[in-house]
Formats: C-alpha cells, structure tokens, sequence
C-alpha cells in the first residue's frame, strides 16, 4: 500500500520555512553563537518538532521559532532553500512546490524581505541544479501582520515575479478573513500567478467560499471544513478546486482528532481533486513517504484512494501541460 512508482511523486503544500533540518539549527547556532534551548539533536527536537497535538494553529506555528530564528542573513536563507531540495532528492520527490512568506522569514533578524526572495530563488535553483527535482515557489502573504504588512511583503515576491508561480494567504485565519485581501490578490492574478489559499483550517466554510470567491483561489490548503458544507464539496468538484490535504499536521493541530476522523477520505469519494502533502515536514518530523504509507491508510484512504490522490496532484499542480508530460514520461522510463 502506498506510493505508485508509475506516477510522479508530488508535494504541493510544502513551507520552506518549516523544513528546517535540525543539524542545520545547531551549526548556525554555534556559528553565530545564537541562544538554543538545546546543543544536540534529540535535545532540540522537542523545541522545534510537534511530540504532542498543540491546542491549534497559531501554536504549531510558535514552533517555527527556532527554524526562522536562525535566519540571521540571506546566506542562510539560500542554504536553507537548496537544503529543502536535497531533502526533496532523498524522499523521491519528482516535483515539489516550496511556499514561504519573505516577511515571516525577515522577522527575527529584521532582513530585506526582497533580499530574502532573492535568496530563497538562487538557493531553490542551485539545488534544482544539484539534485535533479524539478520545484516551484509559491510565495506567502502572512495574513498575521496584516493588511498593510502584506503589501510590503507582495512588493517583495514580485522583485522576483518570473521565479514565482502562485500566491498563497497563511497565518491567522481566524482573525483575518480572506476577503482583506483581495486587492493584493488582485495584482498576483494581473501579473499571471495562479492562486492557492489557507483556508478552512482554524475557521469555517465560509472562509474557503472567501478564498474562492474574493481571491480566486484555484486550490485551498488544509480545507477541512468543507466537509461542513455540501455545497461547497459540490463546488470544489464541479469547479475542479484542488485540496491540499495535510492529514499529521492536521492532527498535530487538534484541526482534527485523530487521522480516522479527517476528511481526506470523504474529499476523494466526493471526486474533489484532493492531495496528500506534508505541511512542514522539519515542525511534523514526517516526510512525504510517511504521509502516503502511515497517514494515508489510517485516515480510511484505500490504495485506489491513495493512487487518486497522486494523480490528483500531477492534475491540479502549478505546471504547463508540457511539463506534466515530462514527468508522466520520465516515470515511464
């Protein structure tokens, strides 16, 4: 049970900033004599991994703490980013799609937002290079700054526009409703990103009918709780809105109890073209194999099911139709 050798293996909803290798906290820490909680690897790992479910979002994200706190200059930005396409290479990932918020990264050491764009591009192209894994950027508008913040933030993402696919809204969706931002929507639709969008995760179906409606969100990440609405499921499907289920995280978030009680299952039935991707794998301590072959089956995903979800991703990815043939072909090899 699990991956399908014959299809690509794809991530779609992976965060840069949240897969940060724990030997690389250490050895930027010593380097710049930064204050760890911790000077070895299992003592760090319970500061910056989730060992228990967290009582919601914003507290599985103040785990990013120490990932985002050893951002001390753009170097280290670049390498965190070609680290993310070694890690890529060593999971079997034929393509991945890397999402990061420039300001979320700037915030502890106060860098260039742009400059840290810059980075993350040289960084993600040098691993391509290096590694052979085809990836794509997403870029971040951190709704948790606010509205003003994101503007500084989508200036930042377009001094690298041609190096950027798609535009994504995360952080506090409890409190700020994706309809605040439609004018920075807007202006990532006019430059030719496609979208995707946080929702659903911390507030209910009406924040993904937000995402769709005033973003023109062609996928929704996490999207929980539409199963909430049957006219929302209906809508996904006949609109062919792409899921990005991220079922640990999911449950490390307390979104859901347990995997038997996410929606993944009901999403695929329904013939929403949902997928199965991992969040912040370095935050989780999971990679892509253990969400197909452990997550998968104990959320009730068949292997027909899960075979779904993997074409699903191949289907709903941000890539010409050119380059899903490429890697339809290179898996035929």
């Amino acid at each position: 049970m699990g991956i399908d050798p014959h299809l690509p293996l794809i991530d779609l909803h992976r965060h840069l900033d949240g897969n940060v290798r724990l030997q690389t906290i250490l050895e930027v820490g010593r380097a710049y004599n930064l204050p760890l909680p911790a000077w070895d690897i299992e003592g760090l790992r319970p500061h910056v991994q989730v060992t228990t479910p967290q009582p919601g979002v914003m507290a599985f994200i103040a785990k990013f703490k120490w990932m985002t706190g050893i951002l001390v200059n753009l170097d280290v930005c670049r390498r965190i980013a070609y680290e993310n396409l070694e890690d890529a290479q060593r999971e079997g990932l034929d393509y991945v799609e890397l999402r990061f918020s420039p300001w979320f990264m700037a915030a502890a050491h106060q860098l260039d937002p742009a400059g840290i764009v810059e980075a993350v591009v040289d960084g993600v192209k040098a691993g391509e290079r290096d590694f052979k894994v085809h990836a794509n950027l997403i870029g971040i508008l951190s709704r948790t700054y606010g509205v003003d913040i994101a503007k500084l933030e989508i200036q930042a993402l377009l001094t690298q526009r041609q190096h950027i696919v798609a535009l994504d809204l995360a952080g506090d969706e409890a409190n700020w409703p994706a309809e605040l931002f439609k004018e920075h929507f807007h202006q990532a639709r006019e430059v030719g990103w496609r979208i995707t969008v946080h929702a659903g995760e911390s507030s209910g179906p009406e924040s993904i009918w937000q995402a769709v409606d005033k973003l023109g969100a062609q996928r929704i990440g996490h999207a929980v709780r539409a199963a909430d609405d049957p006219k929302l499921m209906d809508y996904l499907r006949d609109h062919s809105i792409g899921i990005e289920a991220n079922l640990t995280s999911n449950v490390q978030t307390s979104t859901v109890p347990d995997y038997r009680s996410h929606p993944l299952r009901q999403f695929l039935e329904h013939g929403i073209l949902a997928t199965i991707n991992t969040d912040d794998p370095g935050i989780s301590g999971i990679d892509i194999n253990y969400e197909y072959r452990v997550a998968a089956p104990a959320a009730g995903l068949t292997p027909e099911m899960i075979r779904q979800a993997q074409r699903n991703a191949l289907e709903v990815a941000f890539l010409t139709q050119e380059e899903k043939s490429n890697l339809l072909r290179k898996k035929a090899r």
